[in-house]
């Protein structure tokens, strides 16, 4: 090219100024005006070499340089090397795709179509483990992959962290967002593609088994559930904290006068001595306060419902309800038969009932018995209190108590003798019980834990919520605690400085810490921290233990401890204990409550528990949702069932052999007969 340029250009179209340069082809004004946009100065540059006129006048293309792209045939060939089926999704794409002699590039040629979304890149993160595919578009792809590589259908699917069910979605898209998430879990991966009959048995089945439980009890309970009248005593104690949990939303608060005597009741069974001039018999923990005021809540709350809602209450005026009104038979017997219409029958709640009420009339020691004015808050009610019975209260407290003292007796009598068990303790874990290593079979579901458990690196929240399920289960195995001893239970890491004996004993919980001198994780629980602390068992002696470096225990309580805990306290206020809830932006506390700890036990056992025949996935056929209460029958049944030894049953949960026998252990005649049969069988080997 010449070293300057002009701007302007000849009318004739083949001729254009550039200095001793010639413009071959046309239009040249377009190359023109191209050249002037370019500042370089083209002296500088050397000249180009001339176009060869013939073949740019044919019209034929440049050709391309290199090797000829490979080739795309259906079905590739497979080497003959020897392999292993991977467990991860992207070691075992990475290695098909290894065999068949494809590249990210030619797999994505071979089998994306023009209007496909997914680009080589994705089939690069999937193959590295950077992504895994989650949307219906990606599901699609590895169909594809499958029919490419003439693998089963399904096969990379099954590989995948179920941690969304994008295919099951469209299927149950007319379902409520809370359903949805509840249901999509448990369905499987071609769940849209059966057809409607089978989506409806499946969504049944889940429905009823996984989600409801499937028992009897538990259809009642969730139907009870679903009417709130009872009544919300609102305080700011810790006593309350705990009964006003979640199961109290939508509850009605108590009348400003009801509330102030069941907090002086409350207030009068709880402190630490008894109040000047009152005489008390015993005294209640936090969960004994918190348990009697749902109870009272749940009574008063019946009495003033309307009688023509669905709960079908007395209706009485709400500030017309007082303590006092206890003391009347009729009040009772309302009630009495109000349970046993909607329920179908007495339990051994109404018993329970009418124990705490005698304990309140009880002479010398019963709360109501020492207030006689409590009478003054009595108002006539039509066909339950008349006035004359207010009157004769007013007069003569202590013969109110007295007669009622006698009608309680004799009520309690009758319903014991009719009562039946609603709930079977033992029922949802059947399977596990009938076991002949009932531990060893509630271990598979900790082991169907690790085998799904996701990827920390793509779904960090996820894995550190199964981490957590697999730890609570874990704990729940080894130690045998009540569901409070294992919420409330505290923790100090390696090389920290662990909470005195003194200080757990104020707080009434344990603590885990490392023991240098053992070399493991040790759990410590004061005796003050049991319910039973005046058990024998304790004999006010530290509960201690350490856990056994057994299946991965202790792998994960330093992943816990180090990582998936901060994920799941995310922003929230730290509250101390080992196990916290999953924050979101509205968790003020992130400690676990009595009914959250209990779901969050659930939901674990829902999830990798129970098998699933239409997913394949679950540890134990036959099981159903059950709470952390159910670890101490199985600890119990399996000391029972290798030893026929109550004592050494109740060492397992931290009880005394009567209440084993009587709650815990489900030892049936066949069991002891085999228990025994072990032992006379051994003469025959000698």
């Amino acid at each position: 090219m010449g070293a300057a340029i002009r701007s302007d250009c000849e009318s004739d179209p083949a001729v254009c100024h550039l200095k001793g340069s010639f413009c071959h082809r046309a239009p040249p004004h377009t190359q023109c005006r191209s050249l002037l946009k370019v500042p370089t100065i083209l002296a500088e540059r050397p000249l180009l070499a001339p176009i060869a006129e013939s073949a740019d006048l044919a019209g034929h293309p440049k050709k391309k340089r290199g090797p000829k792209p490979k080739a795309i045939v259906e079905f590739p060939e497979v080497s003959g090397e020897e392999w292993v089926d991977p467990p991860s999704f992207p070691e075992a794409l990475a290695l098909h795709m290894r065999r068949h002699g494809d590249s990210c590039n030619h797999l994505h040629r071979a089998i994306i179509g023009p209007g496909d979304k997914t680009d080589r890149k994705t089939i690069q993160t999937w193959a590295t483990g950077v992504k895994a595919p989650g949307t219906i578009e990606s599901l699609a792809v590895l169909s594809r992959i499958e029919r490419r590589y003439r693998l089963p259908e399904g096969y990379f699917q099954a590989k995948l962290d179920r941690t969304g069910r994008a295919t099951a979605r469209p299927a149950i898209a007319a379902l409520t967002a809370s359903e949805r998430r509840k249901l999509a879990w448990h369905l499987p991966g071609d769940f849209s593609k059966r057809p409607k009959r089978e989506r409806e048995e499946i969504l049944a089945w889940v429905r009823s088994v996984i989600i409801e439980g499937a028992t009897e009890y538990r259809r009642f309970q969730r139907e009870a559930t679903q009417q709130r009248f009872s009544l919300r005593f609102s305080d700011n104690s810790s006593v309350h904290a705990g009964a006003t949990d979640g199961n109290m939303a939508g509850c009605r608060d108590a009348p400003l006068h009801l509330r102030d005597e069941v907090h002086s009741l409350i207030a009068f069974k709880t402190s630490t001595l008894a109040p000047s001039g009152l005489l008390r018999q015993g005294m209640w923990g936090e969960e004994t306060a918190s348990q009697k005021l749902e109870h009272v809540g749940l009574m008063f709350g019946a009495i003033c419902s309307p009688p023509h809602g669905d709960v079908r209450g007395f209706g009485v005026p709400a500030d017309r309800l007082c303590l006092a009104m206890l003391l009347f038979p009729s009040v009772w017997d309302w009630y009495l038969h109000w349970r046993e219409e909607r329920r179908g029958f007495y339990t051994s709640w109404e018993v329970n009932m009418l124990d705490f009420a005698l304990s309140l009339a009880r002479e010398k020691t019963g709360w109501m018995r020492q207030h006689p004015d409590l009478a003054d808050a009595l108002r006539p009610v039509d066909d339950l209190i008349s006035a004359d019975e207010i009157d004769e209260a007013c007069k003569d407290w202590d013969a109110v108590c007295d007669r009622f003292i006698i009608y309680a007796l004799n009520r309690k009598k009758d319903v014991q003798r009719v009562a039946k068990v609603h709930r079977d303790p033992f029922e949802p874990i059947l399977p596990i019980l009938e076991a002949e290593s009932p531990v060893g079979e509630y271990r598979k579901i900790t082991e169907e834990i690790l085998v799904r458990m996701p990827s920390a690196r793509r779904h960090p929240k996820a894995a550190a919520e199964a981490a957590r399920a697999f730890l609570m289960l874990r704990f729940g195995l080894h130690l045998g605690l009540r569901q409070k001893n294992l919420r409330q239970l505290r923790f100090c890491v390696r090389g920290g400085r662990h909470s005195s004996e003194k200080q757990l004993e104020k707080l009434k919980c344990g603590e885990l810490r490392w023991n240098d001198l053992s070399g493991g994780w040790e759990v410590f629980i004061p005796a003050v921290a049991f319910k039973n602390a005046s058990s024998s068992f304790f004999g006010r002696k530290p509960y201690r233990l350490l856990l056994p470096d057994l299946g991965r225990l202790y792998e994960f309580i330093d992943l816990y401890l180090r990582r998936d805990r901060q994920i799941l306290l995310g922003g929230a206020d730290d509250p101390k204990t080992f196990f916290v809830k999953s924050a979101k932006l509205t968790t003020k506390d992130a400690a676990y409550s009595q009914v959250g700890f209990y779901d969050a036990w659930r939901l674990a056992i829902q999830r990798y528990g129970i098998f699933n025949p239409y997913t394949g996935q679950g540890a134990i056929k036959g099981l159903l949702p059950h709470g952390p209460h159910n670890v101490r029958d199985v600890l119990a049944t399996h000391v029972l069932k290798k030893t026929g030894s109550y004592e050494q049953a109740g060492y397992a949960i931290q009880d005394s052999p009567e209440i084993v026998a009587k709650h815990y252990g489900r030892f049936f005649p066949h069991d002891k007969s085999a228990l025994a049969a072990v032992v006379l069988n051994e003469a025959w080997q000698i």
